[in-house]
Order: structure tokens, then C-alpha cells, then sequence
């Protein structure tokens, strides 16, 4: 390697490390806002919480690097053009290209290393932090109470209309159904409003109620006493419950119980996964509409007529009511044939509504694959934009490239985000969809890459209109215009 190559190198990857720590730094940070309601009130240790934002942070490594690539080619080859280190290579002999040699080798080594990455550590980060979420949840009683059904806690099964304020331990409308030691439900609990108080490292937990009645079905020991079905009616102002917590905070948090989702999946199993979730897709299509077309009154008719072509128009069997004289029996008819286009067509919504499921799910699959392959190309291509349009610019620091920087990455990953939305509801294919942003990149890196190597500077206005004007000029309106008079 040539000093030239080792100058460059050093500070690009100077400035590509500290850009790529400061942003990695600054998305943990957000991940941790983004989860303190599930992490605060507790009593966690500070291991626990840095064991799930390490294991959350493999998945962002593909959104953090190419913006790191970006704003770190853009400083590197704009402080080379300011400085007029550019025009001293090129007095020398050595073009754009040749000194982005040595980091386009670089990044096609770094795209390799990313599509392993994504295929090995990404997948093994998500199923560990998945997990160890869902098993943080379990720790706090507020977080297992889902408004409008019945949420099994101990021994009590408790029923909230609605839960607000700190934590969501104000509940509101409660229902609660108290099981007996021989598992019996004697015991309702109906309250206006109730709270819940409890401290992390207790294995009690105190709910208090307000404004309500406390219900109790007895069972008498004679048979003849049980048929009045007695039972006892206590109304109070505020009662106090304690739960005993000792088996539901009992978690393992290394327990992992989700192991085949779409995004902890490597490419093999990805295939593996896709291949059999479109032969069970076609095959449910197939089955329903078999089912569908034999209970149909019209795919009756037209099993017994095989003669009937997709051409011919429907047989006359099907509109025999239509002929009878009797009135009542056209509407009783009538009637029937209503309830069941009505019963026909909520079956049709409700199996499209789970294909459209279906669908997505492999679409996602799909999306996930595919965005393992992109990853080889992103920051190669971002690399090629960035060093370019430094050149150009010829600005480095943090004022003008950071600018660009932030707007070229958002339009490129937003470009992204809403062709993936698309695509997981069939609206584009997901090959595309994937590629979509990838496909922008490349011309508009060829293109930078030309001008920059040729030092045509930025696109100006004249760039544009010049072009036309000179083609405008050559039309012969003259000559036109003599033949119209003539």
C-alpha cells in the first residue's frame, strides 16, 4: 500500500469511527427512552438493563453505518478538496479515482462483513433481546392487566375497563373473580375504581378497592340447603386484597420461548420458512375455494352441466323460481337466496381478511431476506456519493456535509421505509420494494462519481437549461415560417 493510500485511509477511518460511535451512542440512548416504561420501577440492576440494549443494538447497526459512511466520506474528501490536497495528487498524477481506490476496497470488504453480520449476529440479537423483553414484562403485575378481559394474576382473575395514571396502577370498573383452594370461583369483587400497590422486591402485591360489593356463593353440606342457592351480599367503601406474587415473579429471564420469528432467522431458514409458507398459502386458497364452490348453489349447476363453457351464460336450472306461479314461494325463494349471498359473502371477507394475514407475513419474510443482500451494496454506494460530492463541495467539519449528509440518508432511507409499507401488503412486489432505494443509489452515485472525477463541479441551473436553449436554437423557425407565408 502506497503512503498516499495509508494518508487517506487513516483519516477516513479516523473520523468513519468517531462519526459511527457518536451516532450508535446517541440511537442506544433513544432505544432506552423508547423502553423506559418497560424497564424503570423494577428493580433491575444496571446488568440487566446493559444486557438488553447490547442485544437490542445489532439492529442498529444497518441504519447507523451507512449514515457513519456517509458523513465520514463527506469530511474526509472535503477537507482534501479545501485544503487543496486534491490538486496536489492531481499535479502529481493521481485522479479521483485512483485515491478512491483504496477505500473502495475497503468498503467492499466492509459490505462483506455486514452481509455476515446481518445473517448471524443481527438474528441472535433480536432473539435475545425479544425474549428478555417479554420476560421483563412478566415482572410487573400492571404490565399482565389488559384493558377489557380477564387477566389470570395468582389467584384472582381480574377484569378493567380502563387503567391510567403512573404506571398504570389506577384501574377503573373492576370485576374480579377470586378462586377458592379447591379451585371453585365463589368469590366476585365488583369496585367503581381500585390501585395497585406494590414495591419490586415484594412478593405481595396490594390491590385496594373503592365503592364497591364483595359477592360469595356459599355451599351448604345438605343437599336441600343448596337448592335455595344461598349466598352473602357485603358492600364496602374500601377493601384491601393482597395477592400473593411468589410464582409470578418467579422468571427466568433467560428463558426464551420465541425462536422462530421472521427477524431471528437466517437466510437458509429464511428460504425454508418462505417455501412453506407458500405451499400452505396455495394450499388453503385451493381448499377454500373447493369448499366454497360446492356449497354454492350456482357451482352446483354447473358441476351437473359439464358441457357449460366459461363463455356460456348461466344455466336456466338456477332461475326455475322465477317461472312459478306461486307468489309466496318466489319471496320465501327470494329470501333464502339473500341469506345466502349474505352468509357467502361474510365468509369471503373473513378468508380474505386472513389471507391478507397470510400474505403479509411472507411478504415480511421476504422483505427480511432480501434486506440481508442490500446491505452488501448501501455503504459501498453511500461511500462513492459522499467522497464525491466532498470533492465538489469542497467543505469539511461538521457544517455543510452534516447538512447533506442527514438529507441524503433520510431520503434514502425513507425512500425505503414506505416501498417495504407497500410491499407488505402486496402493493409492490418485495424484491423491489427492498431494492427500490438501492437501485436509486447507483445511478446517483455514477453520476457524482463522473463529475467529480472530471471536476465539473455541483449542477447548477445553467447545467439544465443550457442544454435546452442550444436545441431550442436549432430548430429552424425561419425557414418554417417562410413556407407558412409562401
Amino acid at each position: 500500500m502506497k503512503i498516499i493510500d495509508q494518508y487517506i485511509l487513516k483519516s477516513y477511518l479516523t473520523r468513519l469511527v468517531s462519526v459511527f460511535t457518536i451516532c450508535m451512542f446517541i440511537f442506544v440512548i433513544q432505544t432506552f427512552w423508547l423502553f423506559i416504561d418497560e424497564l424503570a420501577g423494577k428493580g433491575l440492576d444496571i446488568l440487566i438493563i446493559g444486557k438488553f440494549l447490547i442485544y437490542y443494538s445489532p439492529k442498529l447497526v444497518p441504519l447507523v453505518l451507512p449514515l457513519s459512511v456517509l458523513l465520514a466520506s463527506l469530511m474526509t474528501f472535503g477537507t482534501l478538496a479545501e485544503n487543496y490536497e486534491f490538486a496536489a495528487m492531481k499535479s502529481t498524477g493521481i485522479s479521483l479515482k485512483r485515491a478512491l481506490l483504496g477505500l473502495s476496497i475497503f468498503h467492499i470488504i466492509l459490505g462483506i462483513g455486514m452481509f455476515f453480520f446481518s445473517n448471524h449476529i443481527i438474528p441472535f440479537g433480536e432473539l435475545k433481546s425479544y425474549n428478555l423483553r417479554r420476560n421483563l414484562a412478566k415482572l410487573e403485575p400492571t404490565l399482565a392487566i389488559r384493558e377489557g378481559v380477564f387477566n389470570e394474576i395468582g389467584q384472582i382473575n381480574i377484569k378493567v375497563k380502563t387503567k391510567y395514571g403512573d404506571n398504570e396502577r389506577f384501574l377503573k370498573d373492576v370485576i374480579i373473580h377470586e378462586y377458592s383452594r379447591d379451585k371453585q370461583n365463589n368469590v366476585v369483587i365488583k369496585a367503581e375504581r381500585g390501585e395497585m400497590k406494590n414495591e419490586p422486591t415484594d412478593p405481595n402485591l396490594k390491590l385496594v378497592l373503592y365503592n364497591g360489593n364483595r359477592y360469595e356463593e356459599l355451599i351448604p353440606k345438605k343437599m336441600k340447603d343448596r337448592l335455595r342457592i344461598p349466598h352473602t351480599k357485603v358492600a364496602f367503601e374500601e377493601y384491601e386484597m393482597n395477592i400473593d406474587l411468589s410464582q409470578f415473579n418467579n422468571v427466568d429471564l433467560e428463558e426464551e420461548n420465541i425462536t422462530t420469528s421472521f427477524r431471528m432467522q437466517k437466510i437458509k431458514q429464511l428460504r425454508e420458512s418462505i417455501d412453506t409458507l407458500q405451499i400452505n398459502f396455495n394450499e388453503e386458497k385451493t381448499v377454500f375455494s373447493s369448499n366454497f364452490l360446492k356449497q354454492s348453489a350456482v357451482g352446483k349447476t354447473v358441476r351437473k352441466n359439464k358441457k357449460i363453457n366459461e363463455n356460456d351464460s348461466i344455466p336456466v336450472d338456477i332461475l326455475k323460481f322465477v317461472v312459478m306461479e306461486e307468489n309466496w314461494r318466489k319471496a320465501r325463494l327470494f329470501e333464502e337466496s339473500i341469506d345466502r349471498l349474505k352468509n357467502s359473502i361474510r365468509d369471503l371477507k373473513a378468508k380474505n381478511t386472513q389471507f391478507f394475514a397470510f400474505r403479509k407475513l411472507i411478504n415480511l419474510h421476504k422483505i427480511t431476506l432480501h434486506e440481508k443482500y442490500t446491505l452488501l451494496f448501501v455503504s459501498f454506494l453511500l461511500f462513492l456519493i459522499g467522497a464525491s460530492l466532498g470533492a465538489i463541495i469542497r467543505k469539511g467539519g461538521l457544517g455543510l456535509p452534516l447538512v447533506l449528509s442527514i438529507v441524503i440518508f433520510l431520503t434514502y432511507h425513507y425512500i425505503g421505509l414506505f416501498s417495504k409499507n407497500a410491499a407488505e401488503d402486496n402493493s409492490i412486489h418485495p424484491f423491489f420494494a427492498t431494492w427500490m432505494a438501492t437501485l436509486i443509489l447507483a445511478p446517483f452515485s455514477y453520476i457524482l462519481t463522473r463529475r467529480a472525477s472530471a471536476d465539473k463541479g455541483s449542477i447548477s441551473i445553467h447545467d439544465i437549461y443550457y442544454p435546452v436553449l442550444k436545441f431550442i436554437n436549432k430548430i429552424p423557425f425561419k425557414r418554417i415560417n417562410e413556407r407558412k407565408f409562401n
